[in-house]
């Protein structure tokens, strides 16, 4: 399958700070595609590079086989952005922004109408399209980012924060118009500090930082490299930890009634676990097993990297991960 995006030791220098760093990652064609980082990782620059928006120091970067500076509007007319923050024409009618949006891609008026047309009604709002952007409510606002970026029908879908700030209904009723556009063949980049956005949406997950790619790999993936938790409460409190010969348990504690038993094997240590207290006439009355989830695992990377920075320098501080938005 060829790649939608593919970046090569990607740089991206301003004076004696580098926002990126030697970064290679590859998005193939369709896929569904999360950018974790912390502030400061390098996330916004990296899709600024792609659209033409800053130019790269060194490496290289396509969209689609076109080099993102020596083949600019190719790349460009594939992808469609949607931005953190709002940088929209406030003085037209939304309509009508989409159609002078269109007609930059060099799409005649009457079809930019009809684009324009069928980008508010996937997004929702199409029963507002007279009215001018700084009317819309918060949430309205969102989805008009969302229909801009699909005005000019793009390949790639570069979604920057898309539900800051929105609710939970909103957030996944946008959810669903990107899983739509992602089943009809769209490749989306998706950057998000909401770290079960990119869980339950992406089929593959970049986290970086420091303007550097950390890991990639599935969701599923990353969570399996944690360890499950499985807690199971005893009718009675025991004097001592019971004995529970495993090779595949890492840790056991008491806590009041109840055993917590970390494994990397939850679903198949749990069983063994029933039968081995029950030989010691301990009762389980409850059991509950727990994956280590996605934002886990995205803190205990960046924080492993901090800490191995701060090593370096040093100094012996660690300084605390952060999930929020892009740089």
């Amino acid at each position: 399958m060829s790649l939608a995006i593919s970046t090569t030791n990607l740089e991206k220098n301003y004076g004696d700070v580098r926002a990126l760093d030697g970064l290679s990652l590859s998005v193939e064609q369709g896929e569904f595609f999360g950018l974790l980082g912390p502030n400061g990782a390098g996330k916004t620059t990296f899709i600024n590079i792609l659209v033409g928006l800053v130019r790269k120091s060194g490496g290289e970067a396509s969209v689609f086989g076109h080099d993102v500076e020596d083949d600019y509007r190719a790349a460009r007319d594939r992808i469609g952005l949607a931005p953190q923050e709002f940088n929209v024409d406030r003085f037209f009618p939304i309509r009508e922004v989409l159609i002078h949006k269109a007609g930059y891609h060099g799409i005649s008026t009457k079809e930019a109408g009809e684009r324009a047309d069928r980008a508010l009604r996937t997004v929702g709002i199409y029963e507002k399209r007279e009215t001018r952007f700084d009317w819309l409510s918060g949430g309205m606002k969102r989805r008009f980012m969302l229909a801009r970026a699909l005005v000019s029908d793009p390949d790639l879908l570069i979604l920057d924060e898309p539900t800051a700030g929105v609710d939970v209904e909103l957030r996944h009723d946008l959810w669903d118009i990107i899983t739509d556009l992602n089943d009809d063949g769209t490749t989306v980049l998706l950057t998000t500090h909401y770290i079960e956005e990119a869980e339950q949406l992406c089929d593959s997950v970049a986290i970086m930082d420091s303007g550097s790619k950390l890991t990639v790999a599935s969701p599923e993936t990353l969570m399996a490299r944690g360890n499950d938790t499985v807690r199971l409460r005893l009718r009675e409190q025991p004097t001592r930890i019971p004995t529970l010969d495993d090779e595949r348990i890492d840790n056991v504690a008491l806590d009041d009634d109840t055993l917590v038993v970390t494994t990397a094997h939850g679903g198949e240590v749990a069983p063994t676990l029933v039968r081995s207290l029950d030989h010691q006439d301990h009762t389980v009355v409850d059991i509950d097993i727990s994956r280590t989830s996605l934002e886990e695992v995205f803190v205990s990377l960046t924080s492993h990297k901090q800490q191995t920075e701060d090593e370096s320098d040093g100094r012996e501080t660690e300084a605390p991960a952060s999930t929020g938005g892009s740089l």
